[in-house]
């Protein structure tokens, strides 16, 4: 297969020394999760530590669209990341991105960022509903994705793992991950309720959430509230679906170790 790499103007990776990090992939660097899906690894390079996320090979269909019709998940990565960036959302730096291709079919890609060491994610306060200054946080999170909505960001995997969390001696910083699922429009209000669907479906959550944004959009509580809670528990509903049936239908499907 041939090889495509792209490595950001200002990034101090070489070709060289990032195929060589790919190369040995499999080998070397700090796992992060299951590697069920995607593989995301921390890999030292040249003195910097990188975060390297290997996609999992498409399916036979998505390898024929993926290497005609569709930029692919890594390409959409670096590219939103630094999108990101010039529209004053924080994302860890995007650094490059890789692909394998062949004359009719997509292979292996990979999105490499710097790594970015982080305090906590909104998973924090689903786990620990009890933490230090857990309305605040909530707050400024909110009007974190307020600030995207205003932008015109529709983070389509708005999830509790997905937005990294910084404290800083003025606040808190809001960094997103797992970028290759976007849109960038006008939302509307709709699809503002609907964006903090996947985050919790926890009413004490939404609550919090609801009475800022009500704020934010000038609405008021109870009405967004409401909307929140609809798309929510839509989003809650189906997602137990889909497990239900993966469980019945795909029991044979191994989690990597």
């Amino acid at each position: 297969m041939s090889v495509t790499i792209k490595i950001h103007k200002n990034s101090a990776l070489s070709k060289d020394s990032l195929m060589k990090a790919i190369e040995n992939f499999d080998h070397e660097g700090e796992m992060i999760g299951n590697g069920y899906r995607n593989v995301i690894k921390i890999l030292t390079i040249d003195g910097q530590r990188y975060n390297i996320k290997e996609f999992k090979v498409p399916n036979l269909v998505n390898k024929i669209v993926y290497r005609f019709f569709r930029k692919s998940k890594a390409e959409r990565s670096f590219l939103y990341g630094q999108r990101l960036l010039d529209l004053g959302i924080l994302t860890p730096s995007p650094e490059a991105y890789i692909e394998y291709k062949s004359l009719f079919i997509f292979g292996k890609s990979y999105y490499i960022s710097k790594q970015l060491e982080y305090d906590f994610t909104i998973r924090k306060l689903i786990d620990e509903p009890e933490c230090d200054d857990y309305d605040n946080i909530l707050r400024q999170f909110t009007q974190f994705t307020y600030k995207l909505h205003e932008n015109g960001i529709h983070f389509l995997d708005h999830s509790p793992g997905n937005t990294l969390i910084k404290k800083t001696s003025t606040g808190y910083d809001f960094y997103l991950v797992d970028l290759n699922r976007m849109e960038f429009k006008t939302l509307t209000y709709d699809e503002r309720m609907a964006n903090f669907a996947r985050l919790s479906p926890k009413d004490y959550m939404l609550d919090i959430i609801s009475d800022e944004y009500a704020k934010l959009i000038n609405k008021p509580h109870d009405e967004v509230r409401e909307r929140m809670y609809h798309f929510s528990q839509k989003f809650s509903s189906g997602f137990k679906k889909k497990e239900a049936f993966k469980k019945k239908y795909y029991f044979w499907r191994k989690k990597k170790n």
